[in-house]
């Protein structure tokens, strides 16, 4: 088998590739490869599934002609093993071997399983709550259910969680650190967000992990954590995070740090050998250098990006940086850019903006230093959020109106006249994703 591009990876990277290519040129040859059985769908809609808000087609990312209509040959349910990069060979589990032209590697990211005595993850009653796998498998044994315990309080454990007591379960979430939501938001937030836990019958015990795993028959009945607690369950859910898939890479020419290194046009260090997605370190634009960001957006913009390139044209990832919408409960919350917590603040010399209303559980915080916006969270009150993360993508000095910015009705209207019709005027900014 040969294809002029070969995609390894099936979710919102590979579609943005898939769509963009086939928008530039309809004679160009494409395979995408996914170890995942499944036509492409939205990881982040399982929780929706699983509380009964979506049925089980609308978690598809795209219709089930989409491969079709794109002319695009899905090898599901094989597995990459290796590449030949001088070659420009992939080989699969099932023996076959497939040519490329140009490569985009968009293999995601693998959930992390720390440390755990009698752990194993072939028990029948363990998942990650980050597959489709994990989806059914998770509804299969709902209705049997009594207790659960999530491992890791980030927005997927989060997002479990509500799911299951929603559901009728005792929850249980255990979180290593000392509060809930720690790398994406400040201390403020995540105490709002554990308080609305608690008052819907959540138990989230911070500071400790899970020390041993007990099972019989094949399925957890039981943890203990570090303190020394036991708490019984019927479903064990590991939702500490993921890590970049790089296993298919490692020991090659192909440079890696935490993800696969790319520049700002997806290339990674091997010719014709692009990344995307979870998977890869890419640049974002507040932090001024490479990370991972493992955010649907991103996937699916550094996608189109690569596309761009791979058919000769110019094109850069510019605007990308950590994005997050969130919903638990009644509380919505918004954040970008850098997570400038109190202790940062105060090392680094951010200033500060805050307005807070607790009895209306509404909390807006901006950080910003040499007058730019370098982050902001936005809790009960979200709208407008764009504005502002435009002026961080235009990296606007916003000293002249910073007094303004913690307005509810803060929009173009409040903004000097030249700032306001410069931003306005860039339909490409605004339009990016």
């Amino acid at each position: 088998m040969e294809y002029d591009v070969v995609i390894i990876g099936n979710s919102a990277g590979a579609v943005g590739c898939i769509e963009t290519l086939r928008s530039k040129d309809r004679d160009i040859t494409m395979a995408v490869i996914s170890e995942e059985k499944y036509h492409t769908y939205s990881r982040a809609l399982i929780p929706y599934y699983l509380a009964g808000k979506i049925d089980f087609d609308k978690l598809y990312y795209r219709p089930l002609d989409f491969y079709e209509k794109m002319n695009v040959i899905p090898l599901l349910g094989r597995k990459a093993v290796s590449v030949d990069f001088e070659k420009k060979m992939v080989k699969l589990d099932t023996g076959e071997e497939v040519k490329y032209g140009k490569l985009l590697l968009a293999t995601g990211g693998k959930p992390f399983i720390p440390p755990m005595e009698g752990f194993d993850r072939s028990l029948e009653n363990v998942f990650s709550f980050v597959s489709l796998d994990d989806a059914l498998g998770i509804e299969k044994i709902l209705p049997e259910s009594k207790k659960a315990v999530i491992l890791g309080a980030g927005v997927i454990g989060l997002m479990a969680a509500e799911v299951l007591v929603k559901k009728g379960l005792e929850v249980h979430v255990v979180e290593l650190a000392d509060r809930v939501l720690a790398p994406v938001v400040d201390e403020r937030t995540s105490q709002l967000v554990e308080k609305v836990f608690e008052e819907n019958g959540v138990k989230i015990y911070t500071g400790v992990t899970i020390k041993k795993v007990n099972s019989e028959n094949n399925r957890v009945v039981s943890v203990i954590l570090t303190s020394g607690n036991e708490i019984e369950c019927d479903i064990l859910i590991v939702a500490v995070g993921v890590v970049p898939r790089t296993e298919l890479v490692q020991n090659t020419d192909v440079e890696v740090n935490r993800g696969i290194l790319v520049n700002k046009k997806m290339e990674t260090s091997v010719k014709d050998v692009y990344a995307c997605g979870d998977c890869a370190e890419i640049y974002d634009f507040v932090l001024g250098d490479r990370r991972v960001l493992p955010l649907w957006p991103n996937a699916y913009y550094g996608g189109r990006v690569a596309a761009i390139n791979m058919l000769g044209e110019e094109a850069e990832f510019e605007w990308g940086t950590s994005m997050n919408a969130m919903h638990f409960f009644d509380i919505y919350i918004i954040n970008a850019g850098l997570n400038i917590t109190d202790e940062i603040a105060e090392k680094e010399g951010y200033e500060v903006l805050v307005r807070y209303e607790p009895e209306r559980k509404v909390y807006r915080r901006i950080a910003v230093k040499d007058g730019l916006i370098k982050g902001l969270v936005f809790v009960g009150r979200v709208e407008r959020a764009g504005i502002y993360l435009n002026l961080m993508r235009r990296k606007i000095n916003v000293s002249n109106f910073k007094d303004r910015l913690l307005d509810y009705d803060f929009g173009y209207t409040k903004l000097p006249e030249n700032i306001r019709w410069n931003l306005l005027g860039d339909e490409v900014i605004l339009g990016i994703i």
